[in-house]
């Protein structure tokens, strides 16, 4: 993949097993090696069952490799408590799903600014000055008062695009987020990560079934059977 500017991500011989130690041990990754770059857009696609959602899993420090190394912003993870990583994940990443996952009993601003409440406990008016500016910037200016029931689909996914990007990660990780909304809206939400990962300069990884959307992409990771067989920038 690009390595334009800084190094956000790099693994170097990733395994993930699971089970192990035992007689039905099954490991999943097969040594994967990869770069991610502070202006990549990529897409990671493959087939079911080909380890995307383990891999996500490990590039998120939510779980932990078996072998090899992931280095964040160029510091290994391999030997960081769960403490280290848990606050570096939530500094360092923000995650988009698609189903966004928002706090029902909060408002669209509130849900938005949740994170840094959880680091850091009330919000100061910085905190929510940004918050107010990202609802701006994915054109929810006026729904900050709104509760999740009381938008669309497409409107949610926005506040939930605007919470991963309230710590200003160096990464956002983005797991089928247009996978449960129609084609236009999807198209329109994609855009929202495009315009992010030019101003932000935050690496964005994509995870989509949708070949329209990861051909619009500037790189396509490939992964069957739990190696990387593809791993290009397009043209």
């Amino acid at each position: 993949m690009s390595e334009r500017g800084e190094e956000v991500l790099r693994l170097e011989g990733l395994r993930k097993s699971y089970n192990v130690g035992q007689p039905t041990e099954t490991e999943v990754l097969h040594g994967i090696d990869l770069q991610v770059g502070r202006h990549d857009f990529a897409a990671l696609i493959g087939p079911s069952g080909s380890g995307k959602s383990t891999l996500l899993n490990l590039l998120g420090l939510l779980d932990a490799p078996t072998a090899g190394d992931l280095f964040l912003l160029g510091e290994s993870t391999r030997g960081m408590d769960d403490a280290t990583r848990t606050a570096r994940r939530a500094s360092d990443i923000g995650f988009v799903f698609q189903f966004h996952h928002l706090m029902p009993g909060f408002t669209s601003l509130e849900n938005i600014v949740m994170p840094l409440m959880v680091a850091h406990g009330r919000p100061s008016a910085g905190t929510i000055e940004r918050g107010r500016s990202l609802l701006a910037a994915v054109g929810l200016a006026d729904f900050a008062d709104r509760k999740p029931g009381e938008l669309s689909g497409g409107q949610q996914q926005r506040v939930a695009i605007a919470r991963a990007l309230i710590t200003r990660p160096a990464l956002v990780l983005a797991d089928e987020p247009t996978g449960n909304l129609d084609t236009k809206t999807a198209a329109d939400v994609f855009e929202l990560f495009r315009r992010f990962n030019r101003e932000f300069g935050c690496a964005v990884l994509v995870v989509t079934h949708d070949p329209r959307l990861s051909g619009v992409c500037d790189c396509t990771i490939e992964l069957v059977d739990g190696r990387i067989v593809r791993d290009e920038k397009l043209l």
